[in-house]
């Protein structure tokens, strides 16, 4: 079976901010769109800005999810695949932290930090480790979770591996080991000749 997405992302100028969602419009169209916490403090009203989308379809609601890299959105289709984690519990996840933050918190097993999320028991968060631990690729740093801010050149190079085809857990595999103050161009030329 074949995942068919209807928006997959969407560019144009903030024109209206609510309680984490915004209203992106792009050439007349309204787009109403929730964001990570982190994602919807990042921006400003009249930003012109670009989300990758996830177009949720339920039986009584169509809503769409936004998010700043790529690599962020497969995060979140890994979450929204573990059983009892729906879309606003991953968005929940999404927003204690940056997305490699978050990604390096469950390939370190720290169900606590997961657990630190609205709506997100310590059952469902040990749920999400056992589930994504293995697909997630190995951690960029050990121990506890930090909140340094992330290198903007790793998002790059990994939204441009994920773009490529490649799975997060590979394109994180990838990068690692390469220098992180290689230009993003290098880092991409260097991962996909592993």
């Amino acid at each position: 079976m074949y995942n068919i997405y209807m928006i997959a992302h969407i560019k144009g100028q903030v024109a209206e901010k609510f309680l984490n969602s915004v209203i992106v419009d792009v050439h007349g169209v309204g787009y109403e769109i929730a964001l990570t916490a982190l994602d919807f403090e990042n921006i400003n009203l009249g930003d012109e800005i670009k989300f990758y989308t996830y177009h949720s379809i339920r039986e009584n609601s169509e809503e769409l999810y936004g998010f700043s890299s790529l690599a962020a959105k497969k995060l979140f289709e890994l979450l929204i695949s573990v059983q009892g984690i729906g879309p606003k519990a991953a968005m929940a996840i999404l927003s204690l932290a940056a997305p490699e933050e978050v990604r390096n918190a469950i390939a370190n097993a720290d169900a606590a930090f997961v657990a630190k999320a609205s709506g997100v028991g310590k059952k469902s968060a040990e749920r999400v480790i056992v589930d994504l631990r293995d697909k997630v690729g190995i951690p960029s740093h050990y121990g506890t979770t930090v909140t340094t801010p992330v290198n903007t050149a790793d998002d790059e190079a990994l939204d441009a591996l994920i773009a490529l085809g490649f799975p997060l857990k590979e394109a994180t595999a990838a990068l690692d080991g390469i220098d992180k103050a290689l230009s993003t161009e290098e880092r991409i030329k260097l991962a996909l000749k592993k």
